[in-house]
């Protein structure tokens, strides 16, 4: 794919707009944690950036222990265009994004991390991207994975993720994405599906393009990822394509492995009962009798507990409850609570 970008995974693009994004004003929803030595140097950045613009920047704060929320109201006191949301502990990225979100008043809003590792500077390439008839471009850091190790893992996520998907993208977990307004207000995010953004947007039949970016060394603190994110990050894989296939019609995926095991304690059983009516078997000596009753019971009700469950949370967040986690808003026009 070339340096300009390529094909999204939402279908065929649409006629262009005829008003430019470039001609919008645009929200920049920064989440961070303990980043009070990057976030100054970000706010530089993103104002050279935008020179001549119509913006506005939302730093969300997610529960910080250093410095970082004295230094937003110190931005903010500077500088209207900065909104500064902190939340009263640390609530992961999803929940950062949607009081982000909440807050953003922009016809376009664009995500970056606040690490210094996404340049504002290519912000102006993904505005182009938009004005080609996309709904989400989503950045693609094509190198300068890290580690031997994490590189590979991300490069098997990406790749099982869009075959799984169907959805032709490199790099989902990019957080430097450009978004259409009407397209974060139908998200709803929580847990760890943020790593996820495209496939719940093309769910709702939004198109979505992809830009190659530069991928910058962080230059404070230190990466948070481990083992751990791996191996969430498989479950909420199995969560979402739950969620995107199967939410309407959860009996397709629960009766199938339902009726499997079901048919396979069906078979074992007749086979036991063959066995006692025609070689006298005795039953109560054969472990497999109550192997084939579990799996009956099983092919009855089974997972009416697992992923049913992950759907319940799904509706329950649709809700939305993320404003009642917020400590206060510092700064930027009181008017532009959206």
């Amino acid at each position: 794919m070339g340096g300009g970008g390529g094909g999204g995974g939402g279908g065929g693009r649409r006629p262009s707009t005829k008003r430019g994004t470039m001609d919008r004003k645009i929200s920049i929803v920064v989440p961070a944690f303990n980043e009070e030595k990057s976030i100054p140097v970000l706010h530089g950045r993103i104002t050279k950036a935008m020179e001549g613009l119509s913006y506005e920047v939302i730093f969300v704060d997610d529960g910080s222990s250093d410095g970082t929320a004295e230094v937003l109201k110190g931005i903010a006191g500077r500088d209207r265009r900065v909104k500064g949301i902190r939340l009263r502990k640390n609530c992961g990225k999803a929940t950062a994004y949607s009081a982000g979100f909440g807050y953003a008043s922009g016809e376009v809003v664009v995500t970056m991390d606040a690490d210094l590792q996404d340049d504002p500077a290519e912000i102006h390439r993904f505005l182009e991207k938009l004005d080609e008839g996309y709904d989400l471009v989503n950045g693609w850091k094509y190198k300068g994975k890290g580690s031997p190790v994490r590189a590979f893992a991300s490069t098997v996520f990406n790749r099982v993720t869009a075959r799984l998907t169907g959805i032709a993208l490199h790099d989902f977990n990019c957080p430097f994405k450009a978004y259409r307004r009407e397209v974060v207000g139908e998200l709803v995010l929580y847990g760890d599906l943020f790593r996820f953004i495209p496939v719940l947007v093309s769910d709702r039949g939004y198109r979505i393009g992809e830009v190659t970016i530069e991928n910058y060394p962080r230059e404070h603190g230190r990466s948070r990822y481990g083992v751990a994110r791996y191996i969430r990050t498989l479950f909420d894989l199995v969560t979402v394509l739950f969620l995107t296939r199967f939410k309407k019609s959860p009996l397709y995926f629960f009766g199938s492995i339902g009726l499997a095991m079901a048919l396979l304690g069906f078979l074992i059983d007749l086979y036991l009962t063959y066995q006692k009516a025609f070689h006298g078997m005795l039953l109560s000596q054969q472990p497999l009798l109550l192997l084939g009753i579990l799996l009956i019971v099983l092919g009855v009700q089974f997972t009416s507990i697992g992923l049913i469950t992950e759907m319940i949370v799904s509706i329950s967040h649709e809700g939305g409850r993320v404003r009642s986690l917020i400590r206060e808003v510092i700064g930027g026009e009181r008017g532009d609570v959206g």
